[in-house]
């Protein structure tokens, strides 16, 4: 799940992760971006949907953008019903595409995890 202050970054970083799991069949990919109204900001509100669209009942991994994203989900990781939701530390894009190749493979909560980990640490130099 990706949550982003900006509606379109998070269905674009989504569609890109999608994209790039190529054939077979894809985890899902719940972007959370924006206000309700699509100005800039956070939603508890889409967070929580974004979250029911992505649990398929084996957790879900979330990847904030920065800020009041990374405040908002963990304020819902305190209500019921989000036990089984973690966030990555990992960058945005990078990170996305990480979890949605492994989870499309059959990777785990913990698998992902790992691999958004390795996402976060890849050197471009």
């Amino acid at each position: 799940m990706l949550v982003s202050h900006s509606r379109e970054v998070a269905g674009s970083a989504a569609a890109l992760a999608r994209a790039l799991v190529g054939t077979g069949d894809a985890a899902p990919v719940a972007p959370a971006g924006g206000l309700p109204d699509g100005s800039i900001g956070t939603s508890a509100e889409l967070v929580r949907r974004a979250v029911q669209d992505a649990d398929e009942g084996a957790g879900v991994v979330v990847l904030c953008d920065m800020g009041s994203a990374v405040l908002t989900v963990k304020t819902l990781l305190t209500e019921k019903g989000f036990e089984e939701v973690r966030i990555a530390d990992a960058p945005f894009v990078e990170g996305a595409v990480a979890a949605a190749v492994t989870a499309s493979a059959g990777g785990d909560r913990a698998a992902v995890l790992a691999a958004t980990d390795d996402a976060r640490t890849y050197r471009k130099l």
